[in-house]
């Protein structure tokens, strides 16, 4: 797909607004740090400024630079003895996360590119090493968490969750650690274990054996084989995955959502973050989920434009451009929506799939963040800080 002038003047409005919004969160309540929402959450969330670091990154905004600059730092300050990143830029006790952690050390080695600062927040970026060095129950390369610890708050990840480990494969690469980090996609790259039993030595992976895709999440005999949208994409973008397999993972994707849509689960051109949905009489549905995680809601299948964005920059590792620029202007459409109907682009939070409508606060920073990164991929045929982590992975 070639894009249009109009297409083009419509990425670049939105690139622009999607801009205006991040310097409109760049200082909140709270210690004069970034908010995480133009008016829904005013608190500085670490996971949702950490993964903003991309689009700040490609901003070329200096503001904006230095606005990540202090969060870094004041994350350093209230990092744990142990080395945990908080939940909260500011809040030192509010702990718990499984992937604050690994965020930070990504968001760090992204902002030393950068900054060319190589030794930027050197003695954090140690502690913080080591806290993940233990976060692996087998002593060895997959770390593990506690349900509802990642981004998804209000969904089940048990044991070796594939987001995470994404983000440990990328901060080792980002950091220079190779040796680790191929170790950590050698773990990886085994087959899940969906029998009853497990075997003296043998470890869990995060490969299906009969799709292309990963896992969701893999621990002893357990495991989930739900597609995780997030994890798959940045598994593509690091190179966890290898070029014939990242092909195959995008192919069905898009044949899955094909599906998806003939049934009437799926509306528009965009991907839903999980699926299948999980629905009521499903081994694992939780209760809670009736409140706050329907079917095509939320983190049970609703479509959020930061991770879409992070697809959009996957295609573009897959070298599959077209539909990357054909997926770019589908989400122009998504984040002009909004709850109020009359802001030019929403950067909705998130969007219900069946229907289309948003769900999620407004002018979400990572949203429009994430839409800066995914702009800045398809118009130069490359994904910045992901490159030559591909390339050293291929060696």
């Amino acid at each position: 797909m070639h894009l249009t002038p109009q297409q083009q003047t419509d990425i670049e409005a939105a690139r622009q607004a999607a801009i205006e919004v991040l310097l409109h969160n760049a200082e909140g309540p709270f210690q004069g740090l970034p908010r995480t929402a133009g008016w829904g959450y005013p608190e500085p969330y670490t996971r949702d400024l950490m993964l903003s670091v991309l689009g700040v990154a490609v901003s070329g905004s200096d503001p904006l630079l230095r606005s990540t600059r202090t969060v870094l730092e004041t994350l350093a300050r209230n990092q744990t003895e142990h080395g945990h990143i908080p939940s909260l830029v500011h809040d030192s006790e509010d702990r718990g996360s499984s992937d604050t952690t690994p965020l930070f050390l990504l968001g760090t080695g992204i902002f030393r590119k950068v900054s060319g600062e190589p030794d930027f927040l050197h003695e954090a970026v140690e502690k913080a090493l080591v806290w993940m060095s233990y976060q692996s129950p087998s002593d060895r390369f997959l770390v593990a968490q506690q349900p509802t610890s990642d981004w998804r708050d209000e969904q089940w990840v048990l044991g070796y969750g594939l987001f995470v480990n994404t983000l440990v494969y990328s901060y080792l690469r980002l950091l220079g650690h190779d040796a680790r980090a191929e170790s950590v996609r050698g773990a990886m790259s085994r087959f899940t274990v969906t029998g009853e039993t497990l075997h003296l030595h043998e470890y869990e992976g995060l490969v299906v054996k009969y799709k292309p895709c990963y896992a969701f999440w893999s621990y002893k005999i357990h495991s989930s084989e739900r597609f995780d949208l997030l994890g798959n994409s940045l598994a593509i973008l690091s190179g966890i995955a290898s070029p014939s397999r990242a092909d195959d993972i995008v192919s069905w994707i898009e044949e899955e959502c094909r599906e998806m849509k003939k049934k009437g689960e799926l509306t528009g051109d965009l991907p839903p973050n999980f699926f299948p949905f999980i629905y009521p009489g499903d081994p694992d549905w939780h209760g809670r989920y009736a409140l706050y995680n329907l079917p095509g809601n939320y983190h049970n299948g609703g479509i959020w434009p930061f991770i879409c964005g992070i697809y959009i920059a996957a295609l573009v590792a897959a070298k599959r451009y077209s539909l990357a620029a054909e997926k770019l202007v589908a989400l122009t459409e998504a984040i002009r929506i909004s709850h109020s109907g009359k802001l030019r682009f929403g950067f909705n939070e998130w969007i219900k799939a069946q229907d289309g409508k948003p769900m999620g606060q407004d002018w979400q920073s990572w949203s429009a963040a994430l839409y800066l990164y995914a702009a800045a991929c398809v118009a130069e045929k490359r994904t910045p800080f992901f490159e030559e982590m591909r390339r050293v992975g291929e060696e």
